[in-house]
């Protein structure tokens, strides 16, 4: 079982005497106590420690009400027919398409936030934890890099947002002493009501990061919630759904912000259900909500904050297609937010067709693909046969109930390895063909402690977000370096170290040369095995369709090359001809007459060329039919079939 108090964290030689690192039993955040001044904090301290300092009242805790979709009020300042009738008012044609830098999308955030307290958007000075730090080492600090024709201030604090009191009580009682970089980088943008296209690695917090302002703009638009959601979220996998439903429910509750999630492998009638009664915010799978949307059980005219959560992985799974049929149902006047971990060609090409003259926030080096420094990585160059006994080894190491993650390559060594591992450990396994009953009792299980080792194919590789894992063991190495930074992303999270184990096999050689940056980017250790592997040939391991040159059939030449809906292009004098992945992009607007607007290059999932030569991988990849299951990597003969 998952112990509820406080425990001390891994011994850190980096922390500053006498810090001392411990680990919230409930919530698995790492947070930091000085023994000497009583001083508890969540930011890593640096230097030498702080004067004590006396705390800071807490504000008297407030009994949350609860309500239920028949009790909810809506519009409450409103009679019903003066409410139907701005309702019907409220949906503009679509052709009334007005520019999104107009005023009034920024004054309609400000009707759900303090205006007096809201942050300068100059770069000045800011207070955060009681020292003085200017906007320009904030930045510097955190990696925090701004691309766009506006650059306000973050929010380096809390009180600096002008959140509504409700919300920010909600914060603190979570524990959270200052917002993170990509957070308080983000949200004086999203209450402008400007495009975000935001960078971050996982486990960043880019959650809140785009639901905090969500909540803000229902709360001042006060639309009919039977009318249809205010907020769509669109989400790659059932799980990451689910997970961000929860922090919609968490954080919403006291505003009384109602929520639903629509995912696929659950009964449609329950889901249909909550939209009937009203929803401010939908979280959703392309496939079940393009599902939904041709029974027509849900409007989209009403949403005016759209946002895309780990566009690179729906891009992945080939849900392009269902994405454009989506936003074709949303009024084209909203505020569109894309948030990624990656900043592929794809993903730069779409952005420029769904967002109007985006603001980017880039947190690190979006150059390269980087892992997490606070991850312990070991790479180990084995054989097949004796990986079964060195992960029993790395197992009966750990601390008694401590929670592992194993990643394997198919679903039938998940089954196995689950079935041999059960009889000595607490282990479970999730893959594609379990049904969404299975799938959420397994997690369920590994997030209390009662089952801690979870064995999973590539279907927990994202968007899995649970506290406290303590290693990851890579089983089977995966098809390229980028699911494998994903993967071990699994653990040090939150501020949090891990430990991730990989086992490295002959085959595997392709991915030597990749594997090996990485691992140099994150300062770790790299065995003479792995780097004699790179010297017999093991260069070129990542997928040409997902990491290509800039010649590749996306974009041009690594330019965004698409066109937004008001036919306007953001083009970046960055991507030239000899650009590559991962350029610092910007965006400036041109005019573009010869392309239509918002229409995608790529053939349509009826075409007539079932033998896919001379279309590219992803060509091929997306010509499919998405869902909600993850596409697979095999070629097209046996496009359809997962591998998860």
């Amino acid at each position: 079982m998952a112990t509820p108090g406080p425990r001390y964290a891994p011994p850190d030689p980096t922390l500053p005497k006498p810090w001392k690192g411990l680990i919230d039993g409930t919530t698995g955040y790492l947070y930091f106590w000085n023994p000497e001044t009583k001083v508890t904090q969540y930011d890593r301290p640096m230097g030498p420690p702080p004067a004590p300092v006396a705390p800071a009242p807490a504000p008297a805790p407030v009994a949350q009400p609860q309500y239920h979709h028949e009790e909810r009020p809506r519009n409450r300042d409103h009679p019903p027919e003066q409410r139907h009738s701005e309702s019907a008012g409220s949906r503009a044609p679509y052709a009334d398409h007005k520019p999104r830098s107009d005023p009034s999308l920024e004054q309609r955030y400000s009707a759900g936030a303090n205006p007096a307290t809201m942050a300068p958007t100059n770069p000045a000075p800011q207070a955060t934890n009681g020292s003085s730090m200017s906007v320009d080492a904030y930045r510097a600090k955190h990696e925090i890099t701004v691309i766009g024709n506006e650059k306000p201030a973050p929010f380096m604090s809390f009180q600096s947002t002008g959140f509504p009191a409700e919300i920010l009580r909600e914060v603190q009682q979570a524990g959270f002493s200052a917002p993170s970089p990509i957070q308080a980088q983000s949200w004086p943008i999203s209450l402008k009501g400007r495009d975000i296209v935001a960078v971050a690695k996982t486990g960043s917090g880019k959650t809140l990061g785009y639901l905090l302002p969500g909540f803000i703009l229902c709360k001042s638009l006060r639309n009919n919630s039977r009318d249809g959601p205010t907020v769509l979220v669109l989400s790659p996998t059932r799980e990451l759904a689910t997970q961000i439903q929860d922090e919609a429910i968490k954080f919403g509750r006291s505003s009384r912000i109602s929520s639903t999630c629509l995912y696929g492998g659950a009964p449609k009638g329950p889901q249909i259900r909550d939209i009937e009664r009203g929803v401010d915010i939908v979280v959703a799978t392309p496939g079940r909500l393009n599902d939904i949307l041709e029974m027509g059980k849900v409007s989209l005219r009403q949403v005016a904050y759209l946002v895309l959560d780990e566009a690179d992985r729906m891009l992945d799974m080939g849900f392009e297609p269902q994405i454009r049929k989506i936003v074709k149902q949303v009024q084209p006047k909203r505020q569109t937010l894309m948030f990624t971990a990656t900043w592929p060609k794809e993903v730069r090409r779409i952005a420029s067709d769904l967002l109007t003259n985006p603001i980017q926030v880039n947190i690190g080096n979006t150059d390269e693909l980087v892992a997490n420094k606070s991850i312990t990585q070991h790479v180990e160059v084995t054989t097949s046969m004796e990986k079964q006994r060195r992960l029993e080894q790395i197992l009966r190491s750990q601390e008694p109930g401590s929670k592992v993650i194993i990643f394997c390559s198919t679903k039938r060594m998940c089954d196995t390895l689950s079935r041999n591992l059960s009889r000595q450990y607490r282990a479970s396994a999730i893959h594609g063909d379990k049904s969404q009953a299975e799938r959420d009792s397994v997690l369920s299980e590994f997030r209390s402690g009662r089952c801690p080792v979870l064995v999973a194919t590539d279907v927990a590789a994202r968007g899995l977000d649970v506290k406290d894992i303590r290693v990851v063991v890579n089983y089977d190495f995966p098809t390229g370096v980028e699911d494998y930074v994903h993967r071990i992303g699994r653990t040090g999270r939150a501020g949090a170290t891990g430990i991730a184990y990989t086992f490295f096999c002959d085959n595997d050689a392709k991915y030597a040369s990749d594997l090996v940056k990485i691992l140099e980017g994150a300062n770790q250790t790299v065995s003479q095995q792995l780097r004699d592997m790179v010297g017999r040939g093991g260069y070129g391991g990542r997928p040409r369709g997902r990491w290509a040159s800039s010649n590749d059939s996306y974009g041009g030449q690594g330019s965004f090359g698409g066109h937004t809906r008001d036919s306007s292009s953001f083009q970046s004098s960055a991507y030239n001809s000899s650009s590559q992945y991962g350029g610092t992009p910007s965006f400036n607007a041109s005019s573009n007459n010869n392309q239509t607007s918002g229409v995608s290059s790529l053939p349509a999932s009826g075409s007539n060329n079932q033998s896919g030569e001379g279309l590219s991988f992803h060509e091929r990849f997306y010509s499919s039919r998405g869902g909600d299951r993850a596409r697979s990597r095999s070629p097209p003969k046996a496009m359809g079939v997962s591998n998860w």
